[in-house]
Parts: structure tokens; C-alpha cells; sequence
């Protein structure tokens, strides 16, 4: 799995037994190289040569997720030969599911034949085909290991957050929240240098501001929409962000404010979309990159006023649950497991999800 960060690549081996949960068998992680990172960056706005570019960026992907297979076979001692399948998905730089279409970077072929493992990929175009968000697609996967006898949500905070809240006796429901660490990476590397807020230390160095984050949250209508809704780089970027920013020139905020503000962006954006569509939520398990942003965690069990706490505290470490969900949607591909749902995304039906590279 590389996310929306654009950060890095987290890879997992896992195993489903017929008869027990889904076990985590080794994980892994390679930083995204800095020319590629650019590249894909680059490739969520238009630009000249893209076809050729996102051609050369998906092969160089595919590398890189070779790499990270091998380390994952040398760590466990299994051959390739073992292993059934590989869930890629590939990098999203364009979703727009509103007018049918949502595109990752991706080569599988070329990694079924890196690895000479078979390969599921382009996940979530049956999904929009049948008139689905295309996301998030993690939400089935939650349901299978962290269901519980009372409602719970699980929140993944990667570059955009993603909420799947989980009931007793009732579908899986799910939608992106808003911006998680899309926006907080990207001020952050503007005005220090650093590819993100570590531990949320720069934002609790500054204040939030209400009124710049009512100008952030309130005038943004895709906020108001009602699930089931997805989100991207589309929408909250550089562009989104500066022009809001424009209307404070003069008031005295500084950077570190508006670092916090941002911060309190993603919280209150959780916040908002839980209690309107999930008010009977008992606890929170988070995961993704903010998992591991204490000041934000802080936050967000201040405004929710439950305890929240990362997918590690239930044995599946935070950095880990993307790419084992991606796993686990390969796994559900080969067993013709229907895991698009429409109590998530909206689409006219279940469907089977992804599409098989053989080796």
C-alpha cells in the first residue's frame, strides 16, 4: 500500500486460515524516493507528457513493491511459490467518482512477473462502475478483524482520513472524513523543511484559530455532503489551502498557528462526521501515519470525548492495517468474497473487487 502521503510503501504477508481470523505473518516498509514521490505529486494535476510519465512512474512503483515482497519472503523463511496472491494498489492520483472514473499509478503485470507471484490490482473501478464511490475499500476488511460486541469506529488517518463504523447485526458503513495529514504534511514541508509534523510538536507550538478554522471547515461545502462520499488530493491541496489562507494575510497568525489550526482541521472534521452519522460509537481504534501523532490523537479524544486508541492496542500494528486490508482484498478476490459494498459506497450492488495479473 502507498497512500495518499505519498510517503512510502507498507507491505504485509498475511495468511487467512478457513477456520480462524486473519493472522499477520511479517510487515515491512521502504520510504518512497524523493524523484518519485515528486513525480506522483506532480501527476495529480495536469501536466505535459502524463501518459508517458504515469507509465514510467507505475513501473518504477512496481519496483519498489518488488523490493518490499522480498524483504517480506526473507523475513519469514516462504518461498514465492507459497504465496497465492499479492494485493498492489497501486498510487490514486486522480478520483473523481462523480463523473466515473478514479485512476492509481500501478504496473501490475510487471510485478507478477518481478516476482513471479500473481497479482490483484486496479481495486476500485468495479466498484465506481456500479455507480460506487470507488472508497474507501477497507471497511469489509475492519468488519472481519475488529468487529466487537458493541459500535465502534475505526479511523485511518493517512493523507486523508477515512472512517468505517462498525455496529452489531448491521452492514459496515464507511466515507472519507476530510484531509488527515494531506494538508499538515504539506504546510509543514513549506514552511520547515520537514516531510511532516513529528508527533504534532510544530502544531503544539502555536494556537488553533477559530476563526481560520470555521473558514476552513464551514465554508467548504463537500464537508456538509452526506455519505456516502469520497475524497483526494482533487480537492484539498495546495490551491484549496492557499486560498483560504489568503483572507488572513495581516492578522498576526503565525505559521505554527496555522500548523494547529490544521491540526484541528482533521479532528473537527472527524468529529462532525461522527457525531452526525455515528453518535453511538463506544470507542475509536485509529490507524495510518496520524495514528502516530500524539497531539492529534490528543485532540480528537478531546472533541469525541472517547477513548481512541491505535489499531497496536488489538495486535495489528497502526502502519500495518492499509496494506493488510489490501491483502485481505486479494484473498477476497480469489475466493469470489463480494467486497465493494454499497452500505459504504453507495454503488447499486455488491461486487467482487480487482483484477488478476497471473505470473
Amino acid at each position: 500500500m502507498s497512500g495518499t502521503s505519498t510517503d512510502g510503501v507498507d507491505a504485509v504477508l498475511a495468511a487467512f486460515p478457513q477456520s480462524a481470523s486473519p493472522q499477520l505473518v511479517a510487515q515491512t516498509s521502504l520510504p518512497m524516493p524523493p524523484a518519485l514521490r515528486t513525480e506522483f505529486l506532480s501527476l495529480n494535476s495536469a501536466g505535459d507528457n502524463e501518459l508517458a510519465r504515469a507509465a514510467r512512474a507505475g513501473n518504477e512503483l512496481a519496483h519498489l513493491y518488488a523490493q518490499a515482497c522480498r524483504l517480506l519472503l526473507a523475513k519469514s523463511g516462504i518461498s514465492a511459490s507459497e504465496v497465492r496472491a499479492i494485493g498492489a494498489h497501486g498510487q490514486t492520483v486522480r478520483h473523481d467518482p462523480q463523473t466515473g472514473y478514479t485512476i492509481q499509478i500501478n504496473a501490475p503485470a510487471l510485478l507478477a512477473e518481478l516476482t513471479e507471484i500473481d497479482v490483484v490490482a486496479d481495486f476500485r473501478a468495479r466498484d465506481v462502475a456500479a455507480g460506487g464511490q470507488g472508497a474507501p475499500l477497507v471497511p469489509a476488511f475492519h468488519q472481519a478483524v475488529f468487529s466487537t460486541h458493541y459500535p465502534r469506529a475505526i479511523l485511518n488517518l493517512g493523507g486523508i482520513a477515512n472512517v468505517t463504523i462498525l455496529e452489531p447485526d448491521r452492514e459496515p458503513r464507511g466515507f472519507d472524513t476530510g484531509p488527515a495529514n494531506v494538508l499538515l504534511d504539506l504546510w509543514c514541508h513549506e514552511q520547515t523543511g520537514a516531510l511532516f509534523d513529528a508527533d504534532g510538536a510544530w502544531a503544539a507550538s502555536g494556537r488553533s484559530d477559530p476563526a481560520l478554522l470555521s473558514a476552513l471547515l464551514d465554508d467548504e461545502p463537500w464537508f456538509a455532503v452526506a455519505p456516502p462520499k469520497s475524497t483526494g488530493r482533487d480537492l484539498f491541496n495546495r490551491h484549496w489551502l492557499m486560498n483560504r489562507l489568503a483572507r488572513f494575510q495581516g492578522t498576526g497568525l503565525t505559521a505554527a498557528d496555522i500548523q494547529a489550526t490544521l491540526q484541528s482541521l482533521t479532528a473537527a472534521s472527524v468529529q462532525q462526521a461522527l457525531t452526525r452519522y455515528a453518535p453511538n460509537i463506544e470507542d475509536v481504534l485509529v490507524c495510518g501515519g496520524g495514528a502516530l501523532n500524539g497531539g492529534l490523537v490528543k485532540e480528537l479524544e478531546l472533541r469525541l470525548g472517547l477513548p481512541v486508541r491505535p489499531t497496536s492496542d488489538v495486535n495489528i500494528p497502526v502502519q500495518s492495517v492499509e496494506a493488510f486490508a489490501f491483502a485481505w482484498l486479494a484473498w477476497a478476490h480469489i475466493e469470489r468474497k463480494p467486497a465493494g459494498l454499497p452500505s459504504v459506497t453507495g454503488a447499486r450492488h455488491t461486487t467482487i473487487l480487482g483484477a488478476c495479473y497471473p505470473a
